[in-house]
């Protein structure tokens, strides 16, 4: 069977949608992932699904598998809601799943802080005797990786990325489908449309 580009985009989409929603994978994995499955590693680039395809074919497969999703997705942007307030002097901004409201079972709730010092940060959660974890992550505009802090706050995990302030002026940039990011009020505005 002989498919076209679009049908060879829209399965690896799939496949990787499922493979996010159920075993936590990361979009790049998830992907690699179902190109091996479908095309023992070999499928050419114009099957390759950016992004935004693998992010309707997930919120398609929660809308069809995941009965809890709408509570999830309301808890998780809750939950931001109370952190992003407590993070104020940070200048948090919500992004990544909670924000676009496909919220897979495993998804934290991702937010990027704008402050100079990520020390800081690090002092707001050990001043709470919040444990957490340590790592980087890649700058979302193809600069240098940034800290990034793993915790829970109110049972949900959390992915803190930190940036500098001079950062912040681009993040608000709109991608192709929109905002990827928002402040409390936006937020706030989100979940005033869907409700």
């Amino acid at each position: 069977m002989t498919w076209s580009a679009d049908q060879e985009r829209r399965e690896v989409a799939a496949l990787a949608a499922r493979y996010i929603a159920e075993g936590g994978l990361d979009y790049g994995s998830a992907k690699s992932k179902a190109v091996r499955e479908l095309f023992d590693g070999r499928a050419p680039r114009s099957a390759i699904p950016d992004n935004d395809e693998v992010d309707e074919a997930l919120r398609e497969h929660l809308e069809l598998f995941d009965e809890g999703h709408a509570e999830r997705v309301q808890r998780m942007r809750e939950v931001a809601l109370e952190l992003m307030a407590q993070l104020a002097e940070f200048s948090p901004l919500l992004t990544g799943a909670a924000w676009k409201g496909i919220v897979s079972e495993h998804a934290p709730i991702h937010l990027q802080l704008f402050h100079d010092n990520a020390k800081e940060v690090e002092y707001w959660l050990l001043n709470r005797n919040i444990p957490f974890d340590v790592d980087t992550i890649q700058h979302f505009q193809r600069k240098p990786d940034v800290e990034a802090l793993m915790f829970e706050w109110r049972r949900e995990p959390v992915l803190m990325s930190i940036y500098t302030h001079d950062d912040l002026r681009g993040a608000l940039k709109p991608g192709n489908q929109g905002p990827v990011r928002g402040d409390r009020k936006a937020l706030l505005a989100r979940m005033q449309e869907t409700s």
